[in-house]
């Protein structure tokens, strides 16, 4: 039987992307810089200048947790894979490569994984930007299976990091880690295929042997509509709908009933700092009543310590129901008690932006331009080519190819 880097890198190697396949690389492609850019000025951009490009353009592209996500595997696919894949002067075959094998990890790894308090992004990320930026510098399906191996010990990131500098961060070293072992597999660095192996066990993998079937990337990517964790997507756009017939004073009480699993990485109940709130349900709760369509000014640390965002997030409470094992499981239901003694309530299973309601292209150009001002126009006919090269001039930093 085949080492499971031998079947990914075969598969990657092998792999001829569709026209629907090739329309959500671009998509990503535009999603993963525009959020890139809408970063440029935050203090993980001067923390990262030192670091290799996919390093910077990884970290920097994920602080503002804009970036998508693959629902089925928990792992923020286009955050590592686009800047390997630019770092090594690749094109959408490279990126879908790199991606599909990300998923197909991420599958392998499961929920349980995820759970146990792995960072999935870094962890199915390392070897998955190595497979991504092989392609994109021509090698062959052993030399794929060698990177993977090779990226192994970067394979690594923990959710304890997230609300801190941490998370993004070691999401840029997992994308890093790929490039640098494709760099070294390519010179004729040996490593043995069935690391990867044992890796997925230590690490808790579920599965036996990658699917390769089907579409680059099962299940399609979840576009974020705001600027936070994706578990508080969907609390947040159900309590939009309600925001109509209520304002901010008027709440007394809020109740969330949601599968614990759906809720796993909201670990800070209390938070004191923007980066903070993003990982906070009490905090999706207040912005959602006071901001309406939260934006990054919501999510600074001024704003999470507006005293009316503190009293909104004391008055919510959280009933967790057993089951689930993803992020979309069941639904959210909420119920919103008034100083009057009304109570509205609202349920929701998938959010806008969701692969079940994904984003209009009217809802998208919304996005880019919260981006920046310039951020569309710029992206208008970005190729790979013209985006490595925008990166390059607003990030620059050490090249790492």
């Amino acid at each position: 039987m085949p080492a499971i880097a031998e079947s990914l890198a075969e598969w990657a190697y092998g792999y001829e992307p569709d026209p629907e396949d090739l329309a959500l690389a671009r998509r990503s492609l535009l999603d993963t810089v525009a959020v890139t850019l809408a970063a440029r000025d935050h203090p993980v951009s001067a923390l990262a200048a030192e670091l290799p490009d996919a390093a910077r353009w990884a970290a920097v592209g994920h602080v503002l947790d804009f970036d998508d996500l693959h629902i089925e595997s928990t792992t923020h696919i286009s955050v590592v894979i686009v800047p390997a894949v630019l770092a090594a002067g690749g094109d959408a075959r490279a990126y879908l490569a790199g991606a599909g094998v990300m998923a197909r990890l991420g599958a392998l790894l499961g929920w349980s994984h995820y759970a146990a308090g792995w960072h999935a992004t870094c962890t199915a990320g390392a070897p998955a930007a190595a497979v991504a930026a092989g392609v994109a510098r021509g090698l062959t399906p052993r030399q794929l299976a060698t990177a993977m191996a090779l990226a192994v010990p970067g394979a690594s990131g923990v959710q304890a990091a997230f609300g801190t500098h941490s998370k993004s961060l070691q999401v840029g070293f997992a994308a890093e880690a790929g490039v640098r072992a494709a760099r070294l597999a390519r010179a004729g660095a040996t490593a043995d295929p069935r690391a990867v192996d044992a890796w997925l066990e230590l690490v808790g993998a579920q599965g036996a042997a990658p699917q390769t079937g089907g579409p680059a990337v099962p299940g399609g990517l979840a576009i974020k509509m705001f600027p936070c964790c994706y578990a508080m997507q969907r609390p947040i756009a159900a309590l939009r709908d309600l925001r109509v017939a209520c304002g901010p004073d008027d709440v007394a009480a809020v109740r969330v009933t949601t599968p614990g699993a759906t809720i796993h990485p909201l670990i800070h109940d209390d938070p004191g700092t923007g980066l903070e709130a993003k990982f906070s349900l009490p905090y999706a709760v207040a912005t959602a009543l006071l901001d309406g369509f939260p934006g990054f000014s919501a999510f600074t640390d001024d704003a999470v310590r507006r005293p009316e965002a503190r009293r909104l997030m004391a008055t919510v409470e959280t009933e967790r129901t057993e089951g689930g094992a993803g992020l979309l499981d069941g639904e959210v239901d909420l119920a919103v008690t008034l100083t009057d003694g009304r109570v509205l309530r609202s349920s929701l299973a998938h959010p806008p932006g969701s692969p079940e309601r994904p984003p209009t292209e009217a809802e998208l150009a919304e996005k880019f331009a919260a981006c920046g001002s310039d951020v569309p126009a710029r992206l208008k006919d970005a190729t790979w080519e013209s985006a490595r090269a925008l990166l390059l001039a607003e990030l620059p930093g050490k090249a790492s190819a």
